[in-house]
């Protein structure tokens, strides 16, 4: 039975977010469960001990009093730092990312965690836990794509008077594709939406959030990606690895000082060239193309993702708490009994 929730402050590189803000820590305590909070764990979301405290938190001093409750719900995938903690019987919620994360799955395993993963969970419809922060994401990568694209080729996305604007190719229109999209539209760049939905770039088209469209396949990405100056990979499939649609060769047919973002780097990235970044190590050069494949893009604005986790998180949590087995988690359990158990996990890892 779990009595005890705790909230740990995170430890990946530049993650300053925090599961819970202290209006979802009311909620749950609400609900009858204790919850424990890392000191300063929410310092960096702006939200400090005392705002946690006024709701009937509890503050305890170290990572290893927050690991000690029955049910550890984080931000990030779990740090080798801190798989010391696990043991069976602990509930585990967080986003984890196996599919790309071999060692971890491998020690959550051998522990008997059960785990839970937002990025998974399907109820009601669609990837509600995942799709608050695919929607950071997006934002982030027409700013961070503009940014680094000056410091590249010098372009600015939006052009000037006789001068053409950037072209911007969005690959995968998801949630976070589309205000990948929406960012670089607005700062007036030329976007091209390309993904297998035709309906999907229909609507994003007649809306005006791409300005062209394009079926996906490798020789139509091949074509776009040659004259674009910013590359943004959104394409997904929940719980397994990325697919590789952004090829080497795709990006070595780019000019040099283009910018490729991979927002997929998470689930093993969708462009051949990314390799796992960090916010205090970004980017690096590969074939002349700046890449930015940071693998916690939300944690640099860690006030406004940590509000909308929370928002999302807070009920299906209270819903663990209360019942692991409730219809409302579906398809969040991906580590049960020792044993993988969500299937696109368990056929990437080959386990």
């Amino acid at each position: 039975m779990i009595r005890t929730i705790g909230i740990p402050a995170e430890t990946k590189d530049g993650e300053r977010r925090i599961a819970l803000e202290p209006s979802a820590v009311k909620m749950a305590i609400s609900a009858g469960f204790e919850v424990r909070i890392q000191q300063d764990g929410g310092v960096g979301a702006g939200f400090t001990n005392e705002d946690y405290q006024a709701v009937g938190a509890k503050i305890v001093p170290t990572a290893a009093d927050v690991w000690e409750s029955d049910l550890v719900c984080k931000v990030k995938e779990p740090q080798p730092s801190e798989w010391g903690y696990f043991r069976e019987g602990l509930h585990l919620f967080a986003y984890l990312h196996l599919a790309a994360e071999p060692d971890l799955a491998r020690a959550l395993m051998s522990s008997g965690v059960e785990a839970f993963a937002f990025e998974t969970l399907s109820y009601p419809k669609g990837l509600p836990l995942l799709a608050p922060m695919s929607e950071v994401a997006g934002r982030a990568a027409a700013i961070m794509g503009a940014y680094y694209l000056a410091s590249g080729s010098g372009t600015l996305l939006g052009g000037s008077a006789g001068v053409l604007p950037a072209r911007v190719v969005v690959v995968g229109m998801g949630v976070a594709g589309t205000m990948a999209a929406r960012g670089a539209r607005g700062m007036d760049a030329e976007v091209t939406g390309v993904d297998i939905d035709l309906a999907r770039l229909h609507e994003l088209q007649q809306q005006g959030t791409i300005t062209a469209s394009l079926a996906s396949s490798e020789m139509a990405i091949a074509e776009v990606v040659k004259n674009a100056d910013l590359v943004v990979g959104a394409a997904l499939v929940p719980g397994a690895k990325a697919p590789k649609l952004i090829t080497r060769e795709h990006i070595e047919s780019m000019k040099p000082g283009s910018v490729a973002v991979d927002l997929a780097i998470d689930q093993g990235g969708c462009i051949e060239t990314s390799r796992p970044t960090s916010l205090s190590h970004p980017t690096f050069v590969d074939s002349g193309v700046v890449h930015y494949c940071v693998t916690n893009v939300p944690g640099q604005y860690p006030r406004t993702s940590s509000r909308a986790l929370s928002a999302a998180v807070a009920p299906r949590l209270v819903d663990l708490a209360r019942d692991p087995a409730s219809e409302r988690l579906a398809g969040a359990l991906n580590v049960s009994k020792g044993k993988i158990v969500y299937k696109a996990v368990s056929e990437s890892l080959g386990f």
